[in-house]
């Protein structure tokens, strides 16, 4: 460690925090409380709550702390793309015909070169055909041709991150990325057995029910499933293993089957033909042709449209093709993660927000190893605050108790539909940062961090926190 490098943050802390020890350094009750409950000692746990008014800080705990901030730290990637690229910024996916079109036959390779749009839905893939068949495209002859030279990356696991390479928050970006790499099965009970049917026909791949039917309630039945190639050499076979509980009747499950560039042809094939659509030849990699204009350029929703799902519903992928995308922008293509970690740091400086602490893998925060301290977050937020875009982050963020992924949380609390918040979630990892307006008006930037093998229990200590604070319990 570079200490000559450290000494003068470690003086800067130490004095921004000094007052903290004073005025703002002791937990609520409540929240010592729960804490205590969950057996999570105060080291393990990261707060800082500032009024956006720019008033002395309401409460500093632990903030100076770098902390793995999981899902939270989508909101320093979201604030980036906003303040970079602009909230009309689009992504545009390029079409080239290798070959004559008559008759509605296109007489050769259709080629695709990926932009890294993150929201090609399967709705938006099927506005993207019909585009092309207004082209006249209505029969490929020959190959899709995929061109993915957009990104230079290395070769990603999409089980690295926990061993579980199915799960669909692993999947690993990609230029062109059909429906977040999702595929879709339905889950439901028949007779004692667990059926298990995908909702597109994909070919190529069984799947084997091994789940056992259970009584009680319904609540966190994801959790008990584990979906496995059992030769993942060949991954023709989905096995499914573990409990499904009767009560839940039939569910939904996404998975991370294929790699990207497999699953959109796969995708493509099946939406093209379902449409009347025909396709002879077969799926390869490419490159665009350079000097000829393209066939039809199919453009993304903007850049407002697409961190609204990213961070209602907390997306991986999208963030890390987001991510990506700052890169390649600011240095120009192909995207790499190089690229992308100096063009985070250079908007974030520009804009006066320097975090030494910092550490970025991916900008989504699905990472054991990203770190950045409650205070470092909060001042994000102050900035985002008075930032021309603040009304499109905020509106980005799950709302307590009432959509995303806080629409079963806080529920009739006090502070239910008050709190614009963004959550993370790993395993020793519960964070939560956002925005939150207490009962007399006031609004206030929170943060919480808690990074502890019982961070899972935290849930309590978190609502007790944004209710004190909605109360407006905290010492002027």
């Amino acid at each position: 460690m570079n200490i000559r490098r450290l000494y003068p943050f470690v003086c800067y802390l130490a004095i921004a925090f000094a007052s903290a020890q004073a005025w703002a350094s002791s937990l609520p009750q409540a929240v010592a409380d729960a804490l205590s409950k969950a057996n999570i000692p105060v080291e393990s746990v990261s707060i800082f709550v500032q009024p956006l008014d720019g008033g002395a800080p309401l409460l500093s705990v632990n903030a100076a702390q770098p902390m793995n901030p999981a899902s939270t730290m989508k909101l320093v990637t979201s604030y980036v793309a906003l303040e970079s690229l602009g909230p009309d910024y689009t992504w545009k996916t390029g079409f080239w015909a290798r070959g004559e079109i008559s008759d509605g036959k296109l007489q050769g390779d259709l080629i695709v070169r990926g932009g890294g749009d993150p929201y090609l839905t399967l709705e938006r893939i099927w506005l993207m055909q019909r585009a092309l068949r207004e082209k006249g495209v209505r029969e490929i002859v020959g190959d899709l041709v995929l061109d993915l030279t957009l990104y230079d990356l290395p070769p990603m696991d999409p089980g690295a991150f926990d061993g579980e390479p199915l799960a669909a928050y692993n999947a690993v970006p990609s230029p062109l990325i059909a429906n977040f790499n999702a595929q879709h099965v339905r889950l439901a009970p028949e007779g004692e057995e667990v059926a298990i049917r995908p909702e597109l026909p994909i070919t190529g791949v069984k799947f084997i029910s091994q789940l056992r039917l259970t009584e009680g309630a319904c609540n966190g039945w994801r959790d008990g499933i584990l979906a496995s190639f059992p030769d993942p050499a060949l991954k023709d076979i989905v096995v499914f293993e573990g409990n499904y509980p009767r009560a839940c009747g039939e569910k939904r499950l996404p998975l991370n089957l294929f790699e990207p560039a497999q699953n959109f042809a796969q995708v493509f094939r099946i939406l093209w033909e379902e449409s009347g659509g025909k396709w002879q030849g077969g799926i390869m990699t490419g490159v665009a042709p350079p000097e000829t204009a393209p066939l039809l350029e199919f453009e993304s929703p903007p850049l407002v449209d697409v961190i609204r799902p990213l961070n209602k519903h907390s997306s991986n992928v999208m963030t890390r093709m987001l991510f990506l995308t700052l890169g390649q922008e600011a240095f120009g293509a192909p995207a790499t993660l190089g690229k992308s970690l100096a063009a985070m740091r250079e908007t974030l400086l520009a804009h006066k927000l320097d975090f030494p602490e910092l550490f970025l893998e991916n900008g989504a925060g699905l990472s054991r190893n990203e770190r950045i301290s409650a205070h470092s977050m909060a001042r994000l937020l102050l900035a985002a605050f008075h930032s021309p875009h603040y009304s499109e982050l905020e509106s980005a963020l799950p709302i307590s108790a009432i959509d995303g992924t806080l629409k079963k949380r806080f529920n009739g609390s006090a502070f239910a539909g008050h709190a614009h918040l963004k959550t993370g979630s790993l395993k020793d990892v519960r964070t939560l940062a956002g925005y939150l307006i207490d009962r007399n008006g006031n609004r206030l930037a929170v943060v919480m961090f808690v990074n502890h093998a019982n961070a899972d229990q935290s849930e309590a200590a978190q609502a007790a926190l944004l209710n004190w604070l909605y109360e407006g319990l905290a010492p002027e």
